[in-house]
């Protein structure tokens, strides 16, 4: 029988909430490494394998409390999304799968349909024992768009952003409407305007928790702008010499605005 090609040492990705452990010295940050977990795996919780990283299994589990800086000098723990500012991108984009496979094994635990506890049967899947429901990780499709007229694009601010940064028109996928049908709906509802000449402009996991962002690009065609106050606070075209602070670097909707400032769009 061949032996399993497991690394003698793991990549941890380990989660209090939706912060991460991360282990640091003078000169970096990274998540940690090594043949143990690197602190206690509390009862109850199921180390997931989730992949691997630089040439290391990757291993997830939940922990039950903090791990504080001031007892544990070798860690400090962060908030995910902040996290994308110190580690490595591969270890973040990691991260973000650890992090919605254990919101989905914390959501998961019980049948949706009789309530008899499930039995994770891989990676990515549960069953019910009883009913043979099976169970995978929740994913909700949004979509995301840059609005270009004439030297211009559209930037609003949503009331969930997290700072007073000015962003693009979003919003998640309806029941039977397509990715397209989507877009045209939200600008429509969250702006009042009309656009044209839809395209494709890629994707991006949003594991927070659970999402996928999928891009485009369009043309003003007409209308006012006239905001959904209960969705939108701002919402203007900017011109290159005047744009106001503008989303961080590990969103796609920052890809789409330096990707337009580049003149790629």
């Amino acid at each position: 029988m061949e032996k399993e090609n497991i690394s003698p040492h793991y990549a941890w990705f380990v989660f209090y909430n939706n912060q991460i452990l991360i282990a640091h010295n003078s000169d970096n940050c990274h998540i940690p490494y090594g043949e143990l977990p690197p602190v206690n795996v509390p009862v109850g919780s199921i180390i997931h394998t989730i992949g691997t990283i630089n040439g290391h299994t990757a291993k997830a589990y939940s922990i039950h409390s903090p791990v504080i800086e001031e007892t544990n000098a070798a860690y400090t723990m962060k908030d995910l999304r902040a996290s994308f500012d110190v580690l490595p991108e591969d270890e973040y984009n990691m991260a973000g799968k650890a992090f919605q496979i254990l919101n989905w094994d914390k959501n998961s635990r019980y049948c949706p349909m009789c309530g008899v506890p499930t039995v994770q049967v891989s990676p990515i899947a549960k069953r019910c024992p009883e009913c043979r429901q099976e169970i995978y990780p929740r994913i909700s499709p949004a979509v995301i768009v840059l609005i270009k007229k004439e030297d211009s694009i559209l930037l609003v601010h949503a009331r969930n952003f997290r700072g007073t940064f000015k962003g693009l028109v979003a919003g998640f996928l309806e029941p039977g409407e397509t990715l397209e049908e989507c877009v045209y709906r939200e600008v429509m509802e969250e702006t009042g305007l009309h656009i044209k000449n839809l395209k494709y402009f890629g994707s991006q996991p949003w594991p927070y928790p659970g999402g996928i962002m999928v891009g485009y690009t369009a043309e003003y065609e007409s209308g006012n702008i006239k905001l959904q106050d209960k969705e939108l606070s701002t919402g203007a075209f900017y011109r290159r010499d005047n744009l106001p602070e503008l989303p961080k670097k590990l969103s796609i909707a920052r890809k789409l605005i330096d990707a337009w400032l580049e003149g790629k769009v």
